[in-house]
Order: C-alpha cells, then structure tokens, then sequence
C-alpha cells in the first residue's frame, strides 16, 4: 500500500516473521520504499536474516561498538580471568574505541576494521600491539555474531601488519642481552652494597638466586618461607592497577606452572633471617599494619614491580653496564647460572616456573653452546703443541 508522508508518496511494505521467542506472539515487520519492489525487498532482507541468522536490525540499529564491547568485557570478566588482564583488555577497547567506538556494530566493515590495524601500524605500534588489538576486537564481534547483534566477523581475513628489521637491529637483538654474565652480576651487587637503600641487598640477591619474578618476589610473606628447609613457597603475585600505594590485590601467579616451591641457599636463608629481625627494629609510621610481607614500606604495605625498577636503575647508573636491564633480567641470569651448573632443562623450567620452554631454552642453549664452545678453546690450549703439529 502507499502512504504520504512529507517527501511525497512512499510504498510501505509488511510481512509476517517469525514469531517472538521470548512470548511466542505473532511479529510483523513493515517496511517503507519509494517503490511497492523496494518496500518488499527491505521486508524480505529482515525476514530473512530473522529467519536466517536471527539477526534484528531494527532492534540492534542503535548498538555501537563501545556500547557492545563493555557488554562482552563484562561477561568475560565472570570468568577466572585476573584483574591484571581484564585491565588491560579495557585499555585495548579504549584503543580499538577511537576509531570504532560510536559507529553502529552492525556497519562496521572488514575494509574498516583493517584501517584501524593500518592506522595503528603507521603510528609506530609494535606487531605484539596490534595482535593483542586483533585478538579482543575478535572476541567482541564473536560475541556480537553469538548475541545475534550481526551475522560475519571483520577481523576475518584482516592482515597484521608486520615490521621488517633492520640488519642493525637482527645483529643487536642477541641472546646474550638478556641476561648478566659473572663480571656484570658482581659489579651489579658491588653497586647495590655501595649505593643501595635499604632492603635492596635482600631484595636482589633473592631475585638472582632464586628466578623469582618481582612481582612474585612482593608478594612473599614470611609464611611462604621455611627456615627449616631452606624453601619458598611461591603461590602468588601482586597487582595494581595504578600503583597506588593502599590499592593492590594479591593473585594467583602467571600460569599454574608458576605455583611452585624452590630451595634457597643457605647463605640467602641466612641474609632473609637477618632480615627478618632487622625488619622489627626498623622505623615505623604511625598507621603501621603488620601485613607480614617480607619486604614492605614503613606503613607495612608491600613493595611494587615498579618500584624494584626504580632501584634497580639508581643503582644501575653507578656502574659500567650498558645493557637495557629490568628486574626481569635476573631470571635470565638465574637460567643461565643453573645452566653452567649443569642443571637439566625441565628442571630449570619447574624452578623458574615456565611452563613454555621457549623463553628458557633461548638462554639454555645459547649458554650451553658457549660452555662447548670454551671448553674446546680449554682442550686446545692444553693440548696445544699436540693439535699444532698433526701427522703428514
């Protein structure tokens, strides 16, 4: 039939849909269109994609991207996901949002969605960045298809766009970087002695021999060590978001593989023990709460990651090393130390708590190598007037 309307004259077009799921009533759908063909063929694309996909148009139409991406944030985060990660999946909404956010969920294309991860590469995003852009935007349009909010995927098919290095930076990017070899370690701990504050010396003599990371380091409370057998339960790791002194949460470790006990040297036992009593003595603030960390401030509340970074790099510029190190680099350094020792590769992956081998095989084997490669330099020195002078 026609109706006026003020642009003249329009076609209006209704046709029967499947009935409503939630009361099982008869649904109409009408259409407009300039002529009875368009109105009929608007009709029969929702009809259809109802029918089809179950797909609403009329009720999804004002659904933007934001408004579906915090929908799907807040479902995920019912899951066992860490704070940690549910932040950083809001952060890379919010990034995803300045192109996306209030544009219709349902419009948006592939050609789009691939600008977005172009945009992201021109400003000089990292490839890590924009697959970790590309995993989320993949799971909210997942959701979106489940939800029935739209009926394909833009991230199908997308390109990451990937950089090329450069000869400098293949040459530069050595295994041997990442960790500290024996000289670097002790200039390191000299430095910490000399111009450390106080609990540093605990803090980084613990991280070396043990392959803690920092974050598991500040969690420990004294009731994860035991004096008597030299151990350290490691069962935890803190957060917080913003690194607020008063706000932090303590959460289970990276991976279950991460949930461990390791056995300490007697001789960092000891240097803990010391710490311990020294700990009682030191000076307090009026709002003191014994939380029972073994490193703490003043008030009793925890040391963060970052502030281990923090003096570690005061640290860092009494001394001639050169390499771009963080509190990370101890556990390379303690991988390294484990493979001079002679120790095998899944049980160096147990005590650092790696569950891929990746990581640990990097410095495991370029260790190794080199320990192969030295002792053929010991052989042939020894054994130089023998090597110097083979048989015709």
């Amino acid at each position: 039939m026609a109706s006026n309307n003020k642009q003249g004259y329009k076609w209006v077009c209704v046709g029967d849909a499947p009935p409503d799921p939630a009361t099982g009533k008869r649904k109409q759908i009408s259409r407009r269109g300039d002529t009875k063909k368009e109105a009929e063929k608007r009709v029969n694309k929702v009809i259809s994609d109802l029918n089809s996909y179950g797909i609403d148009a009329q009720k999804n139409k004002k659904l933007t991207f934001e408004m579906v991406a915090y929908e799907w944030l807040a479902t995920y985060s019912k899951g066992k996901i860490k704070q940690r990660t549910i932040d950083q999946r809001l952060t890379t909404i919010r990034s995803i949002g300045k192109y996306l956010a209030q544009m219709k969920i349902d419009n948006i294309t592939h050609r789009q969605y691939q600008n977005v991860l172009n945009s992201y590469d021109e400003k000089g995003y990292s490839t890590s960045a924009i697959i970790t852009m590309n995993s989320v935007a993949n799971m909210i349009f997942k959701y979106a298809i489940k939800n029935k909010i739209r009926y394909d995927n833009p991230c199908f098919g997308a390109v990451i766009p990937r950089k090329t290095r450069t000869v400098e930076e293949i040459e530069n990017d050595v295994i041997a970087e990442k960790y500290f070899e024996k000289k670097e370690l002790i200039e390191f701990l000299d430095s910490t002695r000399e111009y450390g504050q106080y609990q540093d010396i605990e803090m980084f003599y613990l991280l070396i021999f043990s392959g803690m990371r920092s974050g598991e380091m500040c969690a420990l409370k004294w009731t994860d060590i035991n004096f008597e057998t030299n151990e350290i339960r490691i069962t935890k790791t803190i957060y917080s978001k913003n690194d607020n002194r008063g706000v932090y949460i303590l959460t289970p470790p990276k991976t279950e593989g991460s949930i461990r006990t390791i056995d300490i040297d007697i001789s960092i036992m000891k240097l803990l023990e010391v710490h311990k009593e020294n700990q009682k003595k030191a000076p307090r603030t009026t709002n003191y709460q014994d939380m029972n960390f073994v490193f703490c401030r003043k008030n009793g509340y925890p040391f963060f990651p970052k502030i281990i970074l923090g003096r570690m790099k005061k640290i860092l510029v009494n001394t001639t090393i050169i390499k771009p190190a963080t509190p990370h680099i101890f556990r390379h350094t303690h991988i390294s130390m484990l493979a001079e020792a002679g120790a095998d590769l899944r049980s160096t992956m147990s005590r650092v708590g790696h569950t891929n081998a990746k990581t640990t095989l990097q410095v495991y084997t370029h260790v190794t190598d080199k320990m192969k490669k030295d002792t053929s330099n010991k052989i042939k020195l020894h054994y130089a007037e023998i090597l110097d002078s083979p048989p015709k």
